[in-house]
């Protein structure tokens, strides 16, 4: 364990409004991965520094210009777009005029996107609506990449997967505090009603006794100033308790506004909202009326990804011959059968146990060449003989 920052900055020239932005970036070995789901979601991670254990790693899988919210992969290729001849030539013009086009649009979905980023207090969602915008920004292209698409679907998926598991610590901390104050704060109303209660009582008393018929007429007349001082100071109390109680009514104001500031709005306290939304699925329903492609849930997220992994094995350009091909089958046929789809599901598994096999024979003297082929082979025949058993019975 260390205190350490897990984090440096990288600077990088946006390609659209050339504005120098300050990207943090983790450094190798900030954190290890413990075990994957099926479909090589990783399902424990162990930061260096136990402060960022909350923290998932896809929030910083793509960047974002704080000024014109283009976004992309964050990986070396992008570090160094420069100095990329391809994507200077044959993509940055189409992409630039389109999205600026859509950036400067009344309703625009990327300013609606961007301005929705918060990853203090949206976590997950703020990691999902960045590769969005990264989707957007690819589908701007002439010359899309299925493959990265279908990486990104699928990364949104598992975001989905890991957020509908629970609120992210951070969500959890801020929650618990703010529900602290409003409990504190509904004791300290029962306390001013109780004690207006108890003054009320007390004045009841002290009238009884003076209005008493048993005390003579003249100790009443000789007791009148002192009747008039406890109605003075009881009308002083009244009035302080009115005062109070207006007080209170401006502080729970203030605690609605922090309520909302800190988690969003929300129909109760049990679902925290996203931003003016009651949840971040109204969010994704309203942005889903302005653009297609914008998933809603998981599997959405999933059919997504198997509909691009599909068009990048079917174009033959994007995935090459061996463990590419082998990963891109399987990965069709375990998204396939998350999905439901589970024919597909069959079909690409069989294919993925074939191709798997055939690969490793002409190989089996390279050990290291066939390593990740005999593990997807596995899974392949885990997943498709024993899983799709289950369904079929």
């Amino acid at each position: 364990m260390t205190a350490e920052s897990p984090f440096f900055l990288t600077r990088i020239e946006c390609p659209i409004c050339k504005t120098i932005n300050e990207y943090e970036t983790i450094k190798v070995g900030a954190y290890t991965e413990r075990d994957r789901d099926t479909d090589f979601c990783p399902t424990e991670r162990i930061w260096r520094n136990p402060r960022y254990q909350s923290f998932n790693p896809l929030l910083f899988f793509s960047s974002t210009c704080d000024h014109c919210f283009y976004t992309r992969e964050f990986n070396n290729s992008y570090k160094s777009w420069k100095e990329d001849s391809y994507f200077k030539t044959y993509r940055l013009k189409i992409v630039k005029e389109k999205h600026l086009n859509m950036l400067a649009e009344a309703d625009s979905p990327i300013r609606m996107i961007g301005e929705a980023l918060d990853s203090n207090r949206y976590f997950h969602e703020t990691a999902i609506l960045k590769l969005i915008l990264a989707i957007i920004d690819e589908l701007f292209n002439d010359r899309k990449i299925d493959l990265d698409l279908g990486r990104f679907y699928l990364r949104i998926g598992w975001l989905f997967r890991e957020k509908g598991r629970g609120a992210n610590p951070q969500e959890t901390m801020i929650k618990g505090f703010v529900t602290e104050i409003f409990n504190r704060f509904k004791g300290l109303d029962r306390s001013l009603e109780a004690f207006g209660d108890q003054i009320s009582e007390l004045q009841q008393t002290i009238a009884a006794q003076f209005n008493d018929e048993k005390i003579p007429t003249d100790l009443k007349a000789t007791l009148l100033p002192v009747q008039d001082k406890y109605v003075s100071e009881f009308n002083s109390i009244s009035d302080l308790i009115g005062d109070v109680s207006g007080r209170l009514k401006t502080t729970r104001e203030i605690l609605q506004e922090h309520k909302e500031l800190a988690l969003g709005a929300s129909d109760d306290d049990g679902t925290p909202g996203f931003h003016a939304y009651p949840s971040f699925r109204d969010f994704l329903v309203k942005l889903s009326d302005k653009i297609e492609g914008i998933p809603l849930c998981e599997k959405d997220a999933l059919t997504f990804a198997v509909k691009h992994y599909k068009l990048a094995f079917e174009n033959g350009k994007e995935i090459s011959p061996g463990n590419q091909q082998i990963q891109a089958t399987y990965m069709i046929a375990e998204l396939s059968r998350r999905i439901g789809d589970f024919d597909q599901a069959k079909e690409y598994f069989n294919n993925t146990i074939r191709t798997g096999q055939e690969y490793i024979y002409r190989h089996k003297g390279d050990q290291s060449r066939t390593a990740l082929a005999r593990k997807i082979l596995e899974l392949a025949i885990e997943q498709g003989r024993h899983k799709m058993a289950e369904v079929a019975s």
